[in-house]
């Protein structure tokens, strides 16, 4: 998470979009750390002007192309807000094995606030999800973001 909200923090001073940070991993135990990053990425949708560009798809893409296949199957993906609609799509399409993500969304979230999309049981896959992780940290970071705004 760490990793995510520095990817945020950096988005948010850079290009001026919402601060949102995602990291993808996969299990690796050659690794020192036990996992290898397949992905990461902060928004950017106001730098591409792709109403796409949220943080957890371009780091599904990313992860995706180093895996070479589109199924990251045994995956995480930690994000530092709750994923929206197409991102929670995404990553249950991806066959994401853990989400783990920092702060709630009540206005857009679909992984319990507004919606829950990662576990409708009428989908072919259901992550498991950690939500809260460093939730102050990533809640402030958005908050400051939308008070300068306004």
């Amino acid at each position: 998470m760490r990793l995510a909200l520095d990817v945020a923090a950096r988005v948010a001073r850079e290009s001026g979009d919402v601060p949102i940070g995602a990291v993808v991993y996969r299990p690796d135990p050659a690794a020192a750390d036990g996992v290898r990053m397949l992905g990461i990425a902060g928004n950017a949708r106001e730098a591409t002007g792709d109403p796409t560009a949220h943080a957890e798809v371009l780091a599904l893409r990313q992860a995706a192309a180093q895996v070479g296949d589109w199924n990251l199957a045994g995956c995480t993906l930690v994000v530092t807000v709750e994923p929206c609609t197409m991102c929670a799509g995404a990553l249950v399409l991806a066959r994401i094995a853990r989400l783990v993500f920092g702060c709630w969304e009540p206005k857009t979230g679909a992984v319990g606030s507004l919606w829950d999309v990662v576990r409708d049981a009428r989908l072919t896959h259901r992550p498991e999800v950690r939500g809260g992780v460093c939730e102050d940290e990533c809640a402030a970071l958005v908050r400051e973001f939308f008070r300068t705004r306004r």
